[in-house]
This record gives C-alpha cells, sequence and structure tokens, in this order.
C-alpha cells in the first residue's frame, strides 16, 4: 500500500470524526441559526469548489462574494471557509493525490507541517476582533491576487521547470518550514495552492508534484483546524452544512466532467475583484477605528 493511500485512508477517519464534531455543534446551537443566506452560500461553495479544483482557488472567490452580498459576517469568514470547504477539499485530495507520484517522506512531512501551523494559526485568528479581522482579510487577498498574477504570467518561481519527485536535507527542511508557514497562513484566508506551488518549484521540484502537496495538505489542516473554529463559535453555523455537500458537488464535476476550462480571463477577473474586495475590507476597518 502506497503512502499517498495510507495518507488518504487516514485523512476521511479524521474528516469523519470533524464531521461529527460539527454537526453536534450545529444541532446544540439549532435554535440560533439564521438561514436567510444559506441558498446563496450553498450556490458560492459550489462555484468556488468548482474553480479550486481547475486550480484559481476557493478562498477568494468565496470571500469576495461573501463580502459583497453580507452573507458572512467578516469575523466569521476564516473560521467559514476552513470548516465548509475542509471535506470538499477532501474529494479533491482523493482525486488527485492516487494519480500523481512523489517522494513519500516529502509528502507526509510537508502535510504534517502544514497540520500544526494551521492549529497554531487557527488558535491566534479566532481570537481576533473584528477590525484586525478585516484588514487580515484585506491583506489576505491583496497577496493572493499577486501570486496568482504571478502565477498565470509563468513570473518569477512560476517560470521555473524542476525535475525532482521530492526533497533532501535541507532543501527538505526548508520546504517543511515554508509549509507550517503556510499552514498558518491559510485559517487567515490566504490559500495554499498558489504560494505551496511556488515553493514547490523554487525548490526544484516538478510542477506536478505541487498537486498531492497542495491537496493533501489542505484535506488536513482544514478539519485540523476547523475544529478549533468550531470550538469558538467562530463560522457560519446555518449555512456551513449545505456548503460542504454542495462544494463537493463542485469538485466532482470539475474533477470528473469538465476537467479543463479556458481560465485565464476568468483568473484576471477574479485578481480584479479580490482587489476591490480588499479595499472594501480596509474601509470597513477604518471606519471602526474612527
Amino acid at each position: 500500500m502506497s503512502a499517498a493511500t495510507i495518507l488518504l485512508i487516514i485523512m476521511w477517519i479524521f474528516a469523519a470524526v470533524f464531521f461529527v464534531v460539527l454537526v453536534r455543534d450545529v444541532l446544540a446551537h439549532k435554535d440560533e441559526l439564521d438561514k436567510t443566506k444559506m441558498g446563496y452560500n450553498s450556490l458560492i461553495s459550489l462555484i468556488a469548489n468548482f474553480f479550486d479544483t481547475l486550480g484559481i482557488g476557493s478562498y477568494a472567490i468565496a470571500t469576495s462574494a461573501w463580502k459583497f452580498n453580507k452573507s458572512v459576517r467578516d469575523d466569521l469568514i476564516p473560521g467559514t471557509l476552513n470548516v465548509a470547504f475542509g471535506i470538499p477539499i477532501c474529494v479533491e485530495a482523493t482525486i488527485t493525490m492516487t494519480r500523481i507520484e512523489m517522494d513519500s517522506l516529502t509528502l507526509v512531512l510537508m502535510i504534517a507541517a502544514a497540520i500544526i501551523g494551521s492549529i497554531l494559526g487557527a488558535k491566534i485568528i479566532s481570537r481576533l476582533d473584528v477590525m484586525k479581522i478585516r484588514v487580515v482579510m484585506g491583506v489576505a487577498l491583496i497577496i493572493v491576487a499577486a501570486i496568482t498574477l504571478c502565477k498565470i504570467n509563468a513570473v518569477g518561481p512560476f517560470g521555473i521547470l524542476g525535475t525532482a519527485r521530492g526533497l533532501e536535507g535541507g532543501m527538505l527542511v526548508v520546504g517543511v518550514i515554508a509549509n507550517f508557514i503556510l499552514g498558518i497562513l491559510m485559517t487567515a484566508g490566504i490559500g495554499l495552492y498558489a504560494p505551496c506551488m511556488a515553493i514547490v518549484l523554487l525548490l526544484g521540484m516538478s510542477a506536478d508534484v505541487a498537486f498531492p502537496v497542495m491537496m493533501g495538505s489542505c484535506a488536513y489542516l482544514c478539519p485540523a483546524c476547523g475544529i478549533t473554529f468550531i470550538k469558538e463559535g467562530k463560522y457560519n453555523r446555518a449555512s456551513t452544512i449545505p456548503m460542504i455537500f454542495t462544494g463537493a458537488i463542485g469538485v466532482l464535476i470539475a474533477g470528473f466532467i469538465v476537467t479543463s476550462l479556458p481560465l485565464t480571463v476568468l483568473t484576471y477577473l477574479v485578481c480584479v475583484v479580490m482587489v476591490i474586495c480588499a479595499i472594501m475590507f480596509f474601509n470597513d476597518a477604518r471606519r471602526q477605528k474612527n
């Protein structure tokens, strides 16, 4: 049995435990649920996870959509991203991790580092007030927009073509530390995909190796940090379970039906929306401060 298969089995056991914790929390607060935006949020989850599977990313799309429609409170956005998208990302990981071969030790250590980083990050983010969350989300969107533009234009590390299937020695240490930091940033709304691909390419690995690292890291870290957000009550309880199901449907459609799309123009549009949304977060934070 390969390391990827073992990781997937453990991942789904962990995801099942995570889902039980989530359902119990939602049921315990069933009388407090505001379902007015549930349909909209569920649709956004389907769309975001569909494009996530095709490589654009889900966090920035969902964050922008929720901000524009005010369908998720600003202080609940980081937690909702990690709780609602955790299981759809597990579906993504199942599709990709079985298709691409890479060094087992590199994969396991980089995923473990991301998990530890996410648990630490969730404890920090879940305790921030609304103004700080808005600033963090604004900065996150600007960073993601810049990295995304570099990615689609093959700028910087995205123009490097590596061949390695894994890392050794000092390079492995650098990769593990980098993924630990990305795990922390993931809880603040900075998607792990594009930054992780940049690191993989900078360290000389093949571009396709980024996919099991990215998907595997997210599939483990979202439920891991999601449990913290659930215990703190820092997520949108009403919409999360429906978003899990529609998000998984979006992943399956992209993974097995629509396997590729001409996404360049759409990606540029998403970057513009991210910048506008970041400005909105900064403006709201400034108003609150005043």
